[in-house]
């Protein structure tokens, strides 16, 4: 009886020690973070601007916390434990930890924070993370994708439930665009350079997508990003959006400001789309590049906008540039969370017939 009692002691103390971890700090500088999309790293903190950039680990263990702060207190970041979501923060603009997730089995797990809002929403700080366990390799993605693109890019109004087309930070959400959709289907780390509003020849503000698309951060023009630190395999281009409703608005001031009283021409529309599509290509020699448009009304019938794009394509006279235009979807306002699926089940069919992946 004496044995068994210490047997079943024995046992109970292995369990508990087996299942019990020490808490680990890991600061923002660890080589085995991988931060996805364009990141800047600060003195005491790495710096997430553009929509759709995270930060991703493996870890050994329970649970975790972190570290940040927010310029705005506008950003949310969704937390996801084993490619599930499992919560929304909304950091404040005090320094201060965050419990992420608890009570997880005890093993490996991957643990990821992802910036849903857009660049002007706010400037994510991320300083450390605090796990109860230990930290492992990062994870390795089977391939590299990069996106240009606008509001539908950014998963604007997706979480509007009630059909008004909002896209204010609570309802902005690039996790459930059809990019992000497609590049976690096809296992691919990527880069959104993306911002709702924008386009290639006039945007809703006074920049357009080849002002910004070469910056480290957008709102910094000091500070260039540089191409060699990330080679997509994959480049899609999906603008062209806000520029079939601005190059006709004859009294908006973005339109004044660029073209005066004149609407510009077919023909400059096509070149500056060329233009546009050059500069991409001279940063990526390599790279398929994949030059779409939709769901929107740019794609309904008799739209000149997918026109525009097969010629600027067809005057590029490159067989690594292909087209694809989503089909107009018919309905009110920017794509739900449904029809953004389509969209990217659209894509990934696409991608896969063209790249063999």
């Amino acid at each position: 009886m004496k044995k068994l009692i210490i047997k079943s002691l024995a046992l109970l103390l292995f369990a508990c020690t087996s299942n019990t971890y020490s808490q680990t700090l890991i600061s923002y500088k660890d080589p085995n973070i991988h931060y996805m999309g364009r990141v800047g790293m600060k003195d005491d903190a790495a710096e997430l601007t553009w929509s759709a950039s995270s930060v991703v680990i493996n870890f050994s263990g329970t649970g975790a916390k972190a570290t940040l702060k927010d310029d705005s207190g506008f950003d949310l970041i969704t937390v996801v434990v084993d490619d599930k979501v499992v919560t929304a923060i909304q950091p404040t603009v005090d320094k201060k930890e965050y419990a992420l997730v608890s009570g997880l089995p005890a093993g490996p797990h991957k643990l990821e924070l992802f910036k849903r809002t857009e660049y002007d929403m706010g400037k994510l700080f991320f300083y450390s993370f605090d796990i109860a366990g230990k930290l492992l390799p990062p994870p390795v993605y089977k391939h590299r994708m990069e996106f240009y693109g606008n509001s539908i890019t950014c998963g604007y109004a997706i979480e509007d439930k009630e059909g008004k087309d909002r896209g204010t930070y609570q309802f902005v959400n690039a996790y459930k665009s059809y990019a992000n959709l497609t590049a976690r289907h096809l296992n691919a780390d990527y880069n959104s350079i993306s911002k709702s509003g924008i386009g290639i020849t006039i945007s809703w503000f006074n920049y357009v997508m080849p002002d910004i698309y070469n910056r480290l951060a957008a709102k910094d023009p000091k500070v260039l990003w540089d191409f060699s630190k990330y080679t997509p395999e994959v480049v899609v281009v999906n603008l062209f959006q806000n520029d079939s409703w601005l190059v006709k608005n004859f009294e908006h001031e973005q339109f004044k400001a660029r073209f005066g009283t004149t609407a510009p021409t077919p023909e400059f529309i096509i070149k500056s789309y060329q233009n546009f599509i050059s500069k991409i290509r001279a940063e990526y020699p390599k790279a398929k590049i994949i030059c779409a448009l939709g769901s929107m009304d740019a794609t309904k019938d008799g739209a000149p906008w997918p026109g525009y794009i097969e010629k600027a394509v067809a005057r590029l006279k490159d067989k690594g540039i292909y087209t694809h235009f989503f089909p107009y979807k018919n309905t009110p306002g920017h794509p739900n969370e449904k029809e953004q699926q389509v969209m990217a089940n659209e894509l990934i069919g696409f991608i896969e017939k063209k790249m063999k992946w």
